[in-house]
């Protein structure tokens, strides 16, 4: 029985926070977007048992099975630069790194920038997506997770049972949904907590620690349609990715998609 989650669907809170619970939605990111256009407090979650068109960065779909995994997103406002916005999809990846090694033991690497791996094989994704920026008013983020918690290996699509797996599949338990997601909320606020006090570099090193791409050959997609094949030199001060191709010239990577090749 999992009581908390149990609790937070009957009566809509978690520890002070506002749940907007789902049973099914398109994506927890857009309602949370609208919810925080109108007007909704900084720290409301929308949580859904399934979503329809859940996504990923770059707009990739999200496989979301009823019952098996934390999909969430959360509303935040958070008191940064606008240059530095970019910073909360890291600080929400380390978060999400440290629920999971709190609640389960086990220790999942990041993928720059926002997948969680496995053995190599993805068990989580952030997207953080914002709204309109007006001068003046702190920027509205939403910090969408996604976490496979108890999804068998039969319920994905064959060609992603190579490369995706679950907290369950991994570790070989069941786990609860509602204590991993009191521990995901409260290690996000924390982290983007330090963000705004100006912690970044205390929390990249942290972020370092997980690194599932410093040192390891991987293929980008620039955002011009280009590849560029290199060794991934890990995150500047500043959080961009830096990979070095095999003509020994340095690429500052801010967008574009990322894969790790063979070793």
């Amino acid at each position: 029985m999992d009581a908390v989650w149990q609790r937070l669907r009957e009566t809509g809170r978690l520890d002070g926070h506002e749940v907007r619970f789902f049973e099914q939605t398109a994506s927890t990111n857009d309602v949370a977007m609208e919810l925080g256009r109108a007007g909704a407090a900084t720290g409301t979650l929308v949580v859904a048992e399934t979503q329809t068109t859940g996504r990923g960065r770059l707009g990739r779909a999200w496989l979301s099975p009823p019952g098996m995994g934390i999909y969430l997103s959360m509303v935040l406002r958070p008191r940064l630069a606008v240059t530095e916005l970019a910073r909360v999809t890291l600080a929400g990846g380390l978060a999400a790194c440290q629920a999971v090694e709190r609640l389960t033991g086990l220790a999942p690497a990041i993928k720059w920038p926002n997948d969680l791996l496995l053995d190599g094989r993805k068990v989580g994704g952030i997207l953080t997506e914002t709204g309109a920026i007006r001068p003046g008013e702190p920027v509205l983020v939403v910090l969408g997770v996604g976490i496979n918690v108890l999804t068998p290996p039969a319920a994905f699509p064959e060609e992603l049972r190579g490369r995706a797996t679950s907290l369950a599949g991994h570790g070989g338990r069941q786990y609860r949904r509602g204590d991993l997601l009191v521990a995901l909320v409260e290690e996000v606020e924390r982290q983007v907590a330090r963000l705004e006090r100006g912690e970044f570099a205390g929390l990249l090193d942290e972020w370092r620690q997980r690194d599932a791409t410093l040192g390891r050959r991987l293929a980008w997609l620039t955002p011009a349609g280009t590849v560029v094949e290199g060794v991934a030199l890990g995150p500047d001060d500043q959080g961009l990715l830096h990979i070095r191709d095999d003509g020994g010239r340095i690429h500052e990577v801010m967008s574009g998609d990322l894969d790790l090749l063979q070793r």
